[in-house]
């Protein structure tokens, strides 16, 4: 790793650790020419799809882009950095994950809705208006009627799943 100081091309890594959920390393160097410091931090670099315009065009996947409308829709919003990011490290891993080389933004859309419901129903408002391209008050109107509908995170949580209400099969007889 090249100094960002003096552009040394030998530099020796002092200390490292696991970062964001042991998803990325952050690592201490040191330049022996200039006995600087500084920080670098290593990710895996995932292949991701490329996204399908609604107009047909095809572009590569694009997490700044992702993040950006997240923030854009949190703005001024209590929701911590830390949310934030794990929301878009989910949703990064979803998109990786979907199986296909392309990954239209229809879908892409429709799962920031659902982790920006569960993050903050104001942020979850505001994107779906941009999204879905509200035209009058009624549109918005309804989308708040059917978000009142839908269980918050903390409701799912205490929910009962099915598998909670059926009993465990009796063991087998023995012959």
């Amino acid at each position: 790793m090249q100094c960002p100081f003096c552009k040394c091309a030998d530099t020796r890594v002092v200390d490292s650790r696991l970062y964001a959920d042991g998803a990325e390393v952050r690592r201490r160097r040191e330049c022996p020419a200039c006995h600087r410091r500084f920080t670098t931090h290593e990710r895996a670099e995932l292949e991701l799809p490329f996204v399908q315009k609604n107009g047909g065009a095809h572009e590569p996947f694009s997490e700044a882009k992702l993040r950006d409308g997240i923030e854009r829709a949190l703005y001024k919003r209590p929701v911590s950095t830390e949310a934030v990011d794990r929301a878009v490290e989910e949703l990064v891993e979803r998109i990786s994950t979907h199986g296909d080389r392309e990954v239209p933004t229809r879908l892409i859309g429709e799962w920031v809705m659902e982790s920006l419901r569960d993050l903050d129903q104001v942020a979850y408002v505001r994107f779906a208006s941009v999204y879905r391209k509200f035209e009058d008050v009624n549109a918005f109107r309804d989308v708040i009627e059917r978000l009142e509908r839908v269980p918050t995170p903390a409701q799912r949580k205490t929910q009962l799943s099915f598998s909670d209400l059926v009993p465990d099969p009796l063991p087998p007889t023995k012959p």
